[in-house]
């Protein structure tokens, strides 16, 4: 049954409120907040920009590979119980990258960060909305991930201009105290939450024939592979332009500080189309809505390749914005969809990983065009183009399934 909104945030503020902060608290294994220390970080340990790409696709990649068999956990364990010990864990990695003293142990320390924050943090906060709400999926989706569109906004401005008067490696220090002051707030909001079997056993969300499928079973459909295109373009390159944000601000002539004050415009967008998405998702199914969501990354990143001035970029910032509404919350509400709950976290494990596997390969991939002297607009010309043929890939297995769900209902 449909509820209204202001109800339903007041009926299920602790549950929607810990969703928000591991989305807040993702944001420091998250490529955006990282790669604001790229120039110390090259600096520091002499790494050109295919140096350390491959060091950042290195760490990503085994954070991808981890989580395969990692992201199972959300199925057996309470978030008060998993959350709390993956935000430690990621305290941990940001003390780690304060305190490391050489480079080889850099893809290490970047492992760390994109596992626990990237990846298990997200993991946890995207399966708990999912599982915890069926009518009302994409409103609850939404609010967490106005946690993350907080920390978009907030963290590299912030922490860029705190680089003025702080050493780098003491604001990683301050990201640790962040994550370990959280961690007793999130443990007392959760005080009422059932185990994540009582929760599956309950729920009416089946998928499609009307039953729940199992990580295998999915992993052998068509529907699922045809949407791999999407779910790792959009944080292979997306990652790929936060990740070269200082070296695409040198080009265009730019201070980086100008350049990240144009992204909370985005970040802007990101919150209004997460909403809008949201409730789309629960009025119309995360089916009808995936088509479209890409098509403003493929003007984005035209517009970036080509802008001669700051305020094409903003544009083309707020468009990303726009596509990221239907990242951070149809994927998310697809598998459940499509797939029922049950076995959520075993399959949306599969998911992150090869999401993460595409943020990995991103940065790597750029780095290495770069030191191989193509240009940076010229790739950002070929990432629009590659998100086009993503949109065309998934229209007829999405086609099929929706029918099948139909059948199913």
């Amino acid at each position: 049954m449909k509820i209204s909104t202001l109800a339903f945030l007041r009926d299920n503020a602790p549950f929607l409120a810990t969703g928000a902060l591991l989305s807040f608290l993702s944001s420091f294994g998250q490529t955006f907040f990282i790669s604001t220390f790229a120039g110390e970080i090259q600096q520091e340990f002499g790494l050109t920009h295919g140096q350390w790409g491959l060091t950042y696709m290195i760490g990503t990649g085994l954070s991808a590979l981890v989580m395969v068999f990692a992201g199972g956990l959300a199925d057996r364990f309470r978030v008060r119980v998993l959350g709390v010990a993956v935000i430690v864990l990621l305290a941990m990695a940001c003390l780690a990258m304060a305190l490391n003293p050489v480079a080889a142990l850099l893809p290490l320390v970047i492992f760390a960060l994109r596992f626990t924050g990237q990846g298990m943090t997200s993991h946890v906060a995207g399966v708990a909305m999912v599982r915890w709400f069926v009518g009302n999926r994409g409103k609850a989706l939404a609010v967490a991930t106005m946690g993350f569109m907080a920390a978009e906004a907030i963290m590299p401005l912030t922490f860029v201009w705190l680089k003025t008067f702080v050493p780098w490696r003491v604001l990683w220090v301050l990201a640790a105290l962040i994550c370990l002051a959280a961690t007793p707030l999130i443990y007392r909001l959760l005080r009422l939450e059932r185990t994540p079997q009582s929760v599956a056993a309950q729920s009416p969300s089946l998928g499609m024939g009307g039953r729940h499928w199992t990580r295998a079973e999915a992993l052998r459909h068509p529907l699922f592979w045809s949407l791999v295109p999407a779910l790792m373009l959009f944080p292979a390159f997306g990652t790929a332009f936060w990740f070269q944000q200082v070296h695409f601000a040198e080009i265009k002539g730019w201070s980086h500080l100008a350049l990240v004050a144009v992204f909370p415009l985005g970040t802007l967008t990101f919150g209004a189309s997460t909403v809008l998405f949201g409730m789309a998702i629960d009025r119309f199914g995360a089916a009808r809505l995936l088509p479209i969501y890409l098509l403003p990354l493929c003007l984005a990143f035209t517009l970036h390749a080509n802008a001669d001035g700051l305020s094409w970029a903003a544009a083309g910032v707020i468009l990303m914005g726009l596509a990221g509404g239907g990242q951070a919350t149809l994927p998310n509400a697809c598998w459940a969809e499509f797939y029922g709950t049950a076995h959520l976290g075993k399959i949306k494990a599969a998911v992150a990983a090869l999401m993460v596997l595409g943020s990995a390969v991103g940065p790597g991939l750029s780095g290495w065009m770069i030191d191989a002297g193509i240009r940076y607009e010229d790739q950002l010309l070929g990432f629009a183009a590659s998100f086009a043929v993503a949109v065309l890939v998934m229209i007829i297995p999405l086609q099929t399934a929706r029918k099948n769900l139909a059948v199913a209902a």
